[in-house]
């Protein structure tokens, strides 16, 4: 029982700390993750700086805090496009004549056989570098697996009784859909989305690393990672809590999905 509940609270604890970091993260510290001093740069970590500085004399701490807003966000808004977007093209193939199934099933299929990560950045190489372009990447690339569940739920939920009642008493298909099968097919997303957030938060990382995300100086956890790579034999503490906080940040996202997912299946956490 203890661990089930330390289960919950610990990663629980460590996300509302991140949101936190990124509604207020004024409150988490008062140093300004812009502010560069030449004379203090690659400080180790200590009193004036827990995290140590980085090579521009940037207080690390301060650009881990602020850099959560970008991360989290991309991943956030990526995810919310990709649901979206999946419900919507689940239940169209799921509710639509036989050939439209079809082509839309094969669509989710052949862009399923991409990693994601790999689909996304063929993605930003066609739009171009900039945030906006990054979260479109990822959505587009996290669509497949939420319109497949939501197409394979749509299939099981069409063919169940109430459904056939509510034909048999005159309703509208709209109303039937919106009524009956839209709300009995979402049961499996939120535990998708919570662990397909970690994975977006890997991909806008990554492709932050790569230059396509937001541009320097905008503190994100990717983009710290890529300025320190050529200082990890003189300064690791510029690359270990960036990289540090996107471990976590996915770590705490997997445990509480899986966690979801096993209640969600009838299981004891």
């Amino acid at each position: 029982m203890r661990g089930n509940v330390l289960g919950w609270l610990v990663p629980g604890a460590l996300l509302v700390l991140l949101a936190l970091a990124v509604a207020a993260p004024g409150l988490l510290t008062a140093a300004d993750p812009l502010a560069a001093d030449p004379m203090d740069a690659l400080a180790p970590p200590g009193g004036a700086h827990w995290f140590g500085s980085d090579h521009l004399g940037r207080d690390v701490l301060a650009r881990v805090v602020y850099g959560a807003r970008h991360s989290i966000s991309i991943g956030v808004a990526a995810t919310v496009l990709a649901v979206t977007s999946g419900v919507l093209l689940g239940l169209a193939a799921g509710l639509s004549p036989k050939w439209l199934d079809e082509a839309l099933a094969r669509s989710f299929d052949v862009l399923s056989t991409l990693p994601e990560l790999l689909l996304a950045l063929l993605i930003v190489a066609i739009t171009g570098p900039g945030t906006m372009n990054v979260i479109f990447a990822i959505a587009v690339a996290q669509i497949p697996s939420y319109a497949r569940v939501v197409r394979a739920q749509t299939f099981v939920v069409r063919r169940s009784g109430y459904v056939e009642q509510a034909v048999t008493f005159g309703r509208s298909r709209l109303a039937i859909t919106a009524g009956h099968v839209l709300p009995n097919v979402l049961g499996p997303i939120p535990v998708l989305a919570t662990i397909g957030l970690g994975q977006a938060v890997i991909a806008g990382s990554g492709l932050s690393f790569l230059g396509m995300g937001p541009q320097p100086p905008a503190a994100e956890w990717g983009a710290m990672l890529s300025e320190a790579r050529n200082y990890l034999r003189v300064a690791w503490w510029e690359a270990f809590f960036p990289g540090l906080a996107i471990t976590l940040t996915v770590v705490c996202l997997t445990v509480v999905g899986r966690r979801l997912q096993r209640r969600f299946e009838g299981r004891t956490p």
